[in-house]
């Protein structure tokens, strides 16, 4: 069933996708903020309260609804994990700034490309030159892709294989939501937060994360260049400071032979300090710290795009024989 069910929520959400600034959307940041309000007075232990309040509570109401309509009917509960999965999981959810960034620059229009990246991730990419541009879309979409689709879907695969039918999907999207909503509080926004929540969240997030980051760095190397993909894995992933988010765009860039990283900011999360203990640098001041590779093109946009699809049709693929081999079995 947990094939059909990432099957439909996909193509579901490729006909009628969901618009930008949903009432989902809404509703789990108005939901943060209730809890935050109710359950943080700023204490240590607080911390934790609010966290597993927030990512938890709704993980449980998921499973428990889900484990009352599969007594009555198993079709229902193939229609509703297919609901919850078009809420958490899609390409759609990200892609249109991919779009249409990848539309402007066909025409030319790098300053609207810019500023739909910098609406996009809120950073100023107002002075980044064409290449580093690129750079950061391609880091950035290979990002939102493991976040939105990758985890989403390894997450719901395994609760779903021990009974826990959606509840993987939606705890892993609460606890990514909850990471970055916390961050974005308090720099972008300049609410107060507990500081102890923000790292909480942060910490949490990469352990759940640790799995499914590696899962999709793999899937990447699979479908792509697996010796330059699994090189740049071990070599290069230290290039970031999260080092969930190092391997995955490592891996990618070694897929597809496509230079990562480096020292222009505003970066992902690359950490300033840290150089390549091996490899083969360029002689160009740009490429210090970067991954191996030829400089971002709009060529490699089209490259990462058939990356992720390749990766996806992977996983689908053993999810499907996985599937048929419980059925026969």
């Amino acid at each position: 069933m947990s094939f059909f069910s990432v099957l439909l929520a996909l193509l579901l959400e490729q006909l009628k996708p969901l618009p930008h600034g949903n009432p989902v959307h809404e509703g789990l940041t108005a939901w943060m903020r209730w809890t935050a309000r109710n359950f943080d007075a700023g204490k240590s232990h607080h911390a934790g309260i609010v966290w597993a309040i927030t990512v938890l509570v709704p993980a449980l109401l998921i499973f428990g609804i889900h484990l009352l309509i599969a007594q009555f009917s198993v079709l229902l509960a193939l229609v509703w994990s297919v609901a919850v999965l078009y809420l958490t999981l899609g390409f759609r959810q990200f892609s249109h700034y991919f779009t249409d960034i990848r539309d402007a620059l066909d025409r030319g229009d790098e300053t609207s490309a810019r500023r739909l990246l910098t609406e996009w991730r809120h950073l100023d990419a107002s002075e980044l030159p064409r290449t580093e541009l690129l750079r950061h879309v391609i880091e950035h979409s290979l990002l939102a892709a493991h976040r939105h689709v990758f985890g989403v879907f390894f997450c719901f695969v395994v609760f779903s294989t021990i009974g826990l039918g959606p509840a993987g999907a939606v705890f892993y999207r609460m606890a990514e939501f909850a990471s970055r909503y916390w961050g974005f509080k308090n720099q972008t926004i300049g609410e107060p937060s507990n500081e102890r929540l923000m790292a909480l969240s942060q910490r949490m997030f990469s352990l759940i994360d640790h799995l499914p980051a590696r899962l999709t760095a793999f899937g990447f190397a699979v479908v792509g260049n697996f010796e330059e993909s699994v090189n740049g894995w071990r070599r290069d992933a230290g290039l970031w400071k999260h080092p969930n988010e190092g391997i995955i765009l490592a891996a990618a860039a070694g897929a597809v032979g496509v230079r990562l990283g480096g020292n222009a900011a505003p970066g992902v999360t690359p950490d300033r300090s840290k150089t390549f203990a091996s490899g083969t640098l360029g002689d160009e001041v740009e490429s210090a710290g970067s991954t191996p590779g030829d400089a971002p093109t709009q060529d490699h946009l089209r490259s990462i795009v058939g990356l992720v699809w390749r990766s996806m049709v992977l996983w689908m693929l053993l999810l499907a024989l996985l599937s048929l081999a419980n059925l026969i079995g």
